[in-house]
């Protein structure tokens, strides 16, 4: 699925993403506002987890989207 799609339905999701990743504030996702890297960024840095784990998680994330819509 393309990120696109993702940016597109962000503010849809941002429920979605509360759930998923709960130490996110409403703010810092509003902020993200589907931007891929930049919530890569965040649940590092929230997580305090490598990279490629933030990535990994926000793959799960999309197929699950996919896998719903």
């Amino acid at each position: 699925m393309n990120w696109n799609i993702i940016k597109g339905n962000w503010k849809q999701l941002t429920g979605t993403v509360q759930s998923k990743w709960g130490e996110l504030t409403d703010d810092e996702i509003d902020q993200v506002a589907g931007d891929r890297e930049r919530l890569t960024g965040l649940i590092q840095e929230r997580y305090g987890i490598a990279k490629d784990k933030a990535e990994r998680q926000i793959d799960a994330f999309v197929a699950e989207y996919k896998s719903a819509a």
